[in-house]
């Protein structure tokens, strides 16, 4: 049961995200014993039409069409940013300085320089008492929070390997129409960016290591794509209008991103995000082997962890699969019982109890803004390499290029 004190929550972006998020936001305090019960006060969009539809499907008291009148009322106290990158970082700064505790959907900006601007506002802000998190919600993945335990104990040894790829195949059809996450402009990077992010955060969280070189490639399978009917308004992903002469688009991000990695702690890495793997819908897999035993987990199996403890005889060795839907396994004590497994949007409920928890206990959230910016710097390092023929690229740190 929540905690008695309430929070306003004003939302920007009402797509996709915005679905997933608001579902959280509404079931949150009906299972997690979080300090601070959420109100679901008011949701942004452009369109007043279809964003008052939005906020009435999905339960929002009231709307704004101007992100800036939303961060002004004095019944928002979480402002939770759901848009396209380009953004993310005018709207995250302005909240913090209003004072507004702020949730940003990943990757956290567009470029570096975005990313190391939002995280000095989010410091500045955190002297205040104001939070902020970045949204990688595959860290309340419960059997990767489980992941996580057993590298810190040390079930692995000394980490080796990391292999991870994201793989989904939504644009694997060339006359799929020219989505808005297919412009750099608007996304900043393609496949890279949109998934590619989510496996280097994962990988980062579960190992506690940190990627400091990377070499890579990224290809781009279509360059041109029809434009959508709704194009004029916003390069949205609507349906391609059949009635008049097709009209193409230039695609300006990548389809496919590769590149070999070095980890801080001395492991190799390989990793692969594409949005071309025909059949495969959100297959986001990682496998991390060590000196004393590997790990093995795949998102489409997302209530399964597969161990290899090598300290066994190797007549009884091997990968054995634990399902993690125990009360003791991370997040499982506040859902059902044993065998009855989670799914997608649960990592989201399980995102802001911890963002409510931080907040409600004066903690900053994690993964912070920081993280978020290191990413960010792995994103466009990854970019450089490809650019220079794949190229050894070290990460820069936070005081700019390396």
């Amino acid at each position: 049961m929540a905690g008695s004190d309430g929070i306003g929550v004003g939302m920007v972006g009402y797509s996709f995200m915005g679905a997933v998020h608001s579902q959280a936001w509404r079931s949150v305090h009906r299972f997690f014993d979080v300090p601070l019960a959420p109100r679901l006060a008011v949701l942004g969009g452009r369109d007043v039409t279809k964003t008052q539809a939005a906020a009435t499907r999905m339960g929002w008291d009231s709307i704004e069409t101007d992100w800036r009148a939303l961060i002004a009322r004095d019944d928002v106290g979480i402002v939770d940013i759901c848009t396209p990158g380009d953004t993310h970082a005018e709207i995250a700064i302005a909240a913090l300085a209003a004072g507004k505790h702020v949730i940003c959907e990943k990757p956290l900006a567009n470029t570096v320089a975005e990313a190391e601007e939002m995280t000095r506002a989010a410091a500045e802000a955190a002297t205040r008492g104001v939070r902020s998190m970045v949204a990688f919600n595959y860290r309340r993945v419960p059997a990767l929070a489980l992941a996580r335990k057993m590298i810190a104990d040390g079930r692995l040894g000394t980490i080796r390997h990391v292999r991870a790829v994201y793989l989904q195949d939504w644009l694997s059809d060339e006359n799929a129409p020219l989505a808005w996450r297919l412009r750099k402009e608007k996304a900043g990077s393609g496949a890279l960016g949109d998934i590619g992010a989510h496996i280097i955060d994962a990988t980062q969280f579960i190992t506690g290591q940190a990627i400091t070189g990377v070499s890579a490639l990224t290809e781009t399978f279509v360059k041109q794509r029809p434009l959508p009917a709704e194009a004029a308004g916003g390069l949205t992903a609507g349906a391609v209008d059949s009635s008049k002469p097709v009209e193409y688009g230039e695609v300006t991000v990548d389809d496919a991103a590769l590149f070999l990695a070095r980890f801080s702690g001395g492991a190799v890495a390989t990793f692969e995000a594409t949005r071309f793997a025909t059949g495969r819908k959100n297959a986001m897999r990682v496998e991390v082997n060590g000196s004393a035993g590997s790990l093995s987990f795949d998102f489409e199996s997302m209530n399964e962890l597969w161990f290899h403890d090598e300290t066994v005889d190797a007549a009884e060795g091997g990968f054995r699969r634990i399902v993690v839907t125990e009360p003791t396994h991370p997040y499982l004590g506040a859902w059902w019982p044993p065998g009855h497994g989670l799914g997608y949007e649960h990592t989201f409920t399980h995102e802001v109890a911890d963002f409510l928890t931080d907040i409600g206990n004066g903690v900053d959230p994690s993964p912070s803004f920081a993280d978020g910016a290191q990413v960010q710097r792995v994103l466009h390092a990854v970019e450089r390499s490809a650019a220079e023929s794949s190229s050894w690229t070290t990460i820069a740190d936070s005081k700019g290029d390396a």
